[in-house]
């Protein structure tokens, strides 16, 4: 059953656990979950350590053992191969690495101590590698944008992006002599709606970046225009 609230969506499966989607109109979804799961995308206990866990619940490293563990059918034939993206894509290599060390820079040094920036560097240049049909710099700047939500939710609000990084023209909307829209790398964790003019939340989130009015309702929690010069 799905129930509309505010930003997100809150899923109540059959079998007992609540899932909380945030959608995002920029190729992100984040989920939250109340129930302890299993499978291709871990468990959600907090311990990245033990998420290659197989069907037969042994925690093995080796990428492939974990995948194929899960195959729905034993018909399926086994991966025999991951492919690395910058080895597949060499000419993307350089760039991704380079537009990836935004998080590794001074700009997120705040945030160095709190959200351990390795992990995301490398998804960031493996996402940014694969995407060269199209939508590169989405692919960049939503792996950005991911550490930097991460940083959000531990206390450390980082103002990443600007005119010539993943900017986001909010005040672009704004009707001339008016200064309405603006954008903030941080929102609040529980503001007035459309869906919720009270500015009541039964679960207060992380709060999102995005596009804020300061005059009506939020009407949403992205700038519609993303741009990557």
């Amino acid at each position: 059953m799905f129930r509309p609230s505010s930003f997100f969506m809150i899923m109540d499966t059959s079998f007992g656990v609540q899932v909380e989607v945030q959608f995002t109109p920029v190729m992100q979804v984040f989920v939250r979950l109340d129930g302890q799961v299993c499978g291709l995308c871990g468990n959600y206990d907090g311990n990245s350590v033990n998420d290659f866990t197989t069907r037969s619940q042994s925690v093995v490293e080796n990428v492939l053992e974990f995948g194929n563990s899960w195959k729905v059918s034993s018909t399926c034939p086994d991966a025999a191969s991951v492919k690395d993206p910058c080895s597949t894509n060499p000419y993307r290599k350089s760039w991704s690495e380079k537009q990836c060390s935004i998080i590794n820079s001074n700009v997120f040094a705040a945030c160095h101590s709190q959200v351990e920036p390795a992990k995301y560097y490398q998804a960031c240049v493996t996402d940014a590698c694969a995407c060269d049909t199209g939508g590169d710099c989405d692919c960049f700047c939503t792996a950005v944008a991911a550490y930097a939500q991460a940083c959000s939710e531990v206390g450390v609000c980082v103002a990443w992006r600007s005119p010539t990084i993943c900017p986001l023209f909010c005040d672009y909307y704004n009707q001339q002599g008016e200064c309405e829209w603006h954008y903030k790398p941080c929102g609040a964790s529980c503001m007035k709606t459309c869906k919720n003019p009270s500015g009541k939340c039964l679960n207060d989130l992380p709060g999102l970046e995005g596009k804020y009015s300061c005059k009506y309702l939020l009407v949403d929690t992205y700038c519609y225009t993303l741009n990557c010069l």
